[in-house]
């Protein structure tokens, strides 16, 4: 179980030997998301010692650039900068009887002339996963060196099983490879094809390792058994964006429960039907949360070679203990002024996300516009990667799943030619302003470029542009809220090799 059944339905049975490809061939290219898929794969072998000698090596080298213009500079928000420049070379062994293994290393490394100073890692925003913040601060030392992907496969055409450090593309899990380094779980996952054209998954994981961490750490947990407010302690353990600040180590400790978690997710996703995808999907973390999503999307093809694709989904979030574990707070983990006291020390809340796609001719691109509003109960959690509300109305940066939030979004994607593709969003996000620590309503413009340089070699510009309210008045503490408007701009070069 893996990325491939995610993205294409079905899992490639086990291939023969695999065939020297044509010089021109590469053996990967990447997906819009920055998802690795493969062109060429090691195949079948007979002995030992062709398993390790007919293996394929994949490299890449890589470099993003990043940097955040705030509008309004203050001693917290303050504008920066930050460079990773590495790579990763990963390698698949040939199959044996079915079994095969995978080993892949990551690194980053930061130019000394285009980062922050070490006092100063916790204002980085989206470069700070080109670093680890922790090691800066504990040890002084930029860079990271990382067993990213680390399993053994079996694979017999039907059920694939995967055991070890993996990625795992799903509605709730993802690599998010977008920086330098992807975001993994350590366990086991298996897929099986169990009708035509459709697709099961199960998983365990016991640890996720975050992109800007060099260790592996718990799913849910925030802090350390010395705290979760010092910076060496929270982060240290899940310091994910979106990670409940509420549920640390010190409250599960207090509850009387294992602060460490395991994981359990699966899904069913099927074409059976014509011109309709399905995915049944389910999470838990026991003791935590259980949270279960349906999604559909459906192609209307119409004569001109343009189609209407409508989609949705539905994600349903049940609490199982974590509401006690974090009491009444909201996800920054702080007291949660402005929420529902009946949904108090409880994580039930749900999502629901709308879409209408006119797709034209050719996969020339799309025209997109799409919606999305979370209950007035509890914050989604969602601290594994895969944000509840992508491909529907999240932007770049943006975390629009707190309670009682709503957004719109336009996009339009189109590919100008094999070389040139461009996309542009733009979203209005309606936050409730009468939650203390959720931030004001704003508007998003969201521009990517992708530039196929070579079969090989792409550049990937990134641009956002943030304006939010700044006047809006609070209604426990008084004031009003920070403005958090900003620029972003990135820069990524890949080669793939």
């Amino acid at each position: 179980m893996g990325t491939s059944a995610m993205a294409g339905g079905d899992i490639a049975p086990v291939e023969p030997v695999v065939k020297a490809a044509k010089a021109d061939t590469p053996k990967r290219k990447l997906k819009g998301n920055m998802v690795v898929e493969y062109n060429v794969l090691p195949g079948s072998v007979d002995n030992i010692r062709d398993m390790f000698g007919e293996g394929v090596f994949y490299g890449r080298l890589r470099s993003n650039t990043f940097y955040w213009d705030w509008d309004t500079e203050t001693a917290k928000n303050q504008d920066n900068k930050a460079w990773g420049l590495g790579g990763s070379l990963i390698y698949k062994s040939a199959v044996l009887d079915g079994f095969s293994f995978t080993m892949g290393y990551y690194g980053s490394l930061n130019p000394e002339f285009f980062r922050e100073d070490d006092a100063d890692v916790g204002i980085v925003k989206a470069g700070k996963d080109t670093f680890s913040r922790r090691k800066v601060l504990t040890t002084g030392a930029y860079g990271m060196g990382v067993l990213g992907q680390a399993y053994l496969e079996y694979n017999n055409g039907t059920v694939d099983v995967k055991a070890g450090r993996q990625l795992f593309e799903s509605v709730f899990t993802a690599s998010n490879d977008t920086k330098m380094i992807p975001n993994t779980f350590d366990g086991v996952s298996v897929s099986a094809k169990v009708a035509p054209k459709t697709t099961a998954r199960v998983a365990w994981f016991g640890k996720q390792k975050l992109r800007d961490h060099e260790d592996a750490h718990d799913v849910v947990t925030f802090g350390t058994a010395n705290g979760s407010t010092a910076n060496e302690d929270k982060w240290a353990n899940n310091d994910d964006a979106a990670v409940h600040k509420g549920l640390t180590y010190a409250n599960f400790a207090l509850q009387g429960d294992d602060p460490q978690h395991d994981m359990f997710l699966g899904d069913i996703k099927t074409k059976a039907i014509d011109n309709l995808d399905f995915t049944l999907s389910a999470l838990t973390v026991p003791g935590v949360v259980t949270d279960v999503v349906a999604e559909g999307h459906y192609r209307f093809n119409l004569d001109n070679g343009w189609a209407v694709r409508p989609g949705v989904r539905y994600f349903h979030q049940m609490d199982d203990g974590g509401g006690d574990v974090a009491g009444y707070t909201d996800l920054s983990g702080k007291y949660a002024y402005g929420y529902d006291a009946g949904v108090a020390t409880s994580l039930d809340s749900s999502l629901f996300c709308g879409r209408v796609d006119l797709e034209m001719p050719n996969k020339k691109g799309y025209f997109r516009l799409g919606y999305s509003k979370v209950a007035d109960e509890a914050d989604i959690l969602a601290p594994w990667r895969g944000f509840p509300t992508g491909g529907f109305t999240r932007a770049m940066a943006q975390y629009n799943w707190a309670a009682n939030t709503e957004t719109l979004m336009a996009r339009v994607h189109y590919k100008f030619n094999s070389t040139w593709t461009a996309s542009l969003r733009y979203a209005v996000q309606d936050f409730d302003d009468a939650k203390e620590n959720v931030q004001a309503d704003s508007t998003v413009w969201h521009l990517d470029t992708w530039t196929n340089i070579t079969k090989r070699l792409q550049m990937r510009t990134r641009i956002g542009i943030v304006t939010a309210d700044d006047d809006i008045a609070r209604t426990n503490l008084g004031g009003f809220k920070t403005d958090v408007s900003y620029n972003e701009y990135r820069l990524e070069f890949n080669y793939l090799f």
